[in-house]
């Protein structure tokens, strides 16, 4: 089974002052040295990376090439029956391989050709106004780490797979990516934490768990149901409601198990309208009413 629990893992300095990862008892990765010494490495060439450079090269072992080459052929099968026309079309496009893992600057480069977006290499946990600020200038904030082979379909954190399979995907694909820069061009714009949470929120309900109906059945374009081999086959059987903002800012989420309720939208067409009027009507004076809104539907 697999679940994006969206957990980002603690870094600390070692006595050497060493960037170091720290894997709880409950990581699968926990008592494997060779994997903590890679997640390492990554760690410290994103602490290293000049803003502008190309992601670096990681150096991932054959345990995690044959990591990928599980999780990418069990979501592409999952993919033909359960996401959207759009993203298996952008899939296409992407050109992901299936025989090994792909380096960020390689499927950076390859974004960069169809719509102009590009990762950057993300150290661990990004400040919120940050990471949606610098989707404005068509750069995504990512991790480059796979996660353990002794779990291929599942992760604590959001690793390379949610980040290349799920939101690459989605990059893929022209009209979305102009999504990403408006949320990112809305969020540079706002002032107050509360209003940042709420463009947040329904980030999470849209970009990472949106569901569009499509020749009579409900199919998958958000990042974190692309990238999950289990919740694809699952989603359908949740609560799946129309897309309302009032209830999306508000509704109760989970990070660390699928999600009981789903927001969709009529078709892509309606998507794009609805994220744009969110996008040009959120404020940080409608904020409060927003959200007294949707709590208020809920009691």
């Amino acid at each position: 089974m697999f679940q994006e629990g969206l957990r980002d893992v603690p870094s600390a300095l070692s006595d050497d002052g060493t960037p170091t990862v720290c894997l709880g008892p409950d990581h699968p990765g926990s008592d494997d040295h060779d994997y903590g010494r890679r997640r390492n490495a990554v760690l410290a060439a994103a602490l290293a990376h000049r803003p502008g450079d190309p992601a670096p090269e990681v150096e991932y072992a054959p345990d995690d090439h044959e990591c990928w080459r599980v999780i990418r052929r069990e979501l592409g099968i999952r993919h033909r029956t359960y996401a959207c026309a759009a993203m298996n079309e952008a899939g296409e496009a992407l050109r992901l391989p299936y025989d090994h893992a792909p380096q960020l600057r390689e499927v950076s480069r390859r974004l960069g050709e169809l719509t102009g977006f590009g990762f950057a290499p993300a150290a661990g946990i990004v400040p919120v106004e940050d990471f949606y600020g610098t989707l404005a200038d068509g750069t995504f904030q990512a991790t480059q780490f796979i996660r353990h082979s002794s779990m291929p379909l599942f992760s604590p954190e959001p690793d390379m797979v949610h980040e290349v399979v799920g939101h690459g995907t989605a990059l893929a694909d022209a009209r979305f990516a102009e999504l990403y820069r408006l949320v990112g061009r809305t969020v540079r714009r706002l002032a107050t934490k509360e209003a940042v949470n709420a463009v947040s929120r329904f980030f999470w309900f849209t970009m990472e768990y949106g569901v569009v109906q499509e020749r009579g059945e409900m199919m998958a374009f958000g990042a974190s149901l692309l990238s999950s081999y289990g919740e694809l086959g699952e989603f359908r059987g949740v609560e799946i409601r129309p897309m309302d903002a009032r209830e999306m800012v508000t509704v109760d989420y989970a990070y660390d198990r699928y999600q009981p309720t789903l927001f969709h939208a009529r078709s892509l067409t309606h998507f794009e309208d609805f994220v744009g009027d969110f996008c040009q009507n959120v404020s940080d004076e409608s904020v409060g009413r927003l959200t007294a809104a949707g709590a208020g539907a809920r009691t």
